[in-house]
């Protein structure tokens, strides 16, 4: 079953900078590979929304919110997929969850517990 552990989260001021991490286990380097990794978040009383995907050929997909201020990477060999956050906003306060989207699937089978984000003004 694969895990998906996020770290990096914490208290920013706006303007300032946070660089998320996930790292998925059990499951094997080509699998993660194969697959399109993202990020979502979510606030209180909202919908889970997505922030960012990038899929297996490096393919990148951003919400409008966030485009020119976060970047989302991936290493493969370390089944990792990276979010940097920059020029955060108080807006971009919430729940950040790491995702994996295997191939053939129609939206993402794993879901990391997420870690949180909080940008004060």
């Amino acid at each position: 079953q694969v895990q998906l552990v996020e770290s990096g989260g914490g208290l920013v001021q706006a303007g300032g900078s946070l660089r998320l991490s996930c790292v998925a286990s059990g499951t094997i380097v080509p699998i993660v590979s194969a697959s399109t990794l993202g990020w979502f978040r979510q606030v209180p009383g909202k919908q889970r929304e997505l922030v960012a995907t990038i899929s297996r050929h490096g393919d990148t997909n951003y919400a409008d919110s966030v485009k020119g201020r976060f970047t989302i990477s991936r290493e493969n060999d370390k089944k990792t997929v990276s979010l940097q956050m920059n020029s955060l906003k108080p807006e971009d306060t919430g729940v950040y969850y790491c995702s994996l989207e295997r191939p053939g699937s129609i939206g993402p089978d794993s879901w990391g517990r997420g870690t949180q984000v909080t940008v004060s003004s």
